[in-house]
């Protein structure tokens, strides 16, 4: 063989190779561009997958607390008629009785009931002297007042506010003038 022939012999070797060669490295970078792409969204899926489990950790944290605060709130509304009741026999209590240890003990009592819902959060909403607020006095009574127009003349039942937010609202006596 001549050396004319050898060189055409390996050029037509060589051309299939590097057309295939060409091709395969096209093929591949198609393949290249199609992973890449898939990773791109598989990563914007995971990342969005992380935010809404975040998301619904703090769903569920803000249910719970207000679950909590709920179920607390309703506990204290059944205690407030207990409070109620301490108040109105401590007003009423005769002198002869007032002097034993046995209503000492019953004053400790309704203490501690009174402290017990100011741990919680529980203040009483100051009435009397205030100006009528719908938002924190019910009027069961109105009555002529001199000067007292609008005014909050009488409380007769102690209200309570659990934080900001009216757990009992007080009953109250208005003016007119």
């Amino acid at each position: 063989m001549s050396e004319e022939q050898d060189i055409a012999t390996n050029e037509a070797a060589t051309a299939p190779a590097a057309e295939t060669t060409g091709a395969a490295q096209e093929e591949l970078q198609t393949r290249l561009a199609e992973a890449e792409a898939q990773a791109a969204e598989y990563k914007d899926q995971w990342l969005r997958a992380a935010a809404d489990y975040k998301n619904f950790k703090r769903r569920v944290e803000i249910e719970r607390a207000e679950l909590i605060r709920s179920a607390s709130s309703a506990l204290l509304l059944k205690l407030l008629p207990v409070m109620d009741d301490f108040e109105r026999a401590i007003a009423n209590i005769p002198p002869e009785i007032a002097e034993t240890p046995w209503w000492g003990g019953t004053q400790l009592i309704a203490q501690k009931l009174r402290t017990i819902l100011e741990s919680e959060g529980v203040k009483p909403i100051e009435a009397v002297g205030q100006d009528f607020d719908p938002n924190l006095h019910e009027a069961v009574l109105y009555e002529e007042a001199e000067g007292q127009e609008g005014k909050v003349i009488a409380e007769l039942q102690k209200g309570y506010k659990l934080g900001d937010r009216v757990l009992r609202p007080s009953m109250v006596k208005v003016g007119r003038g």
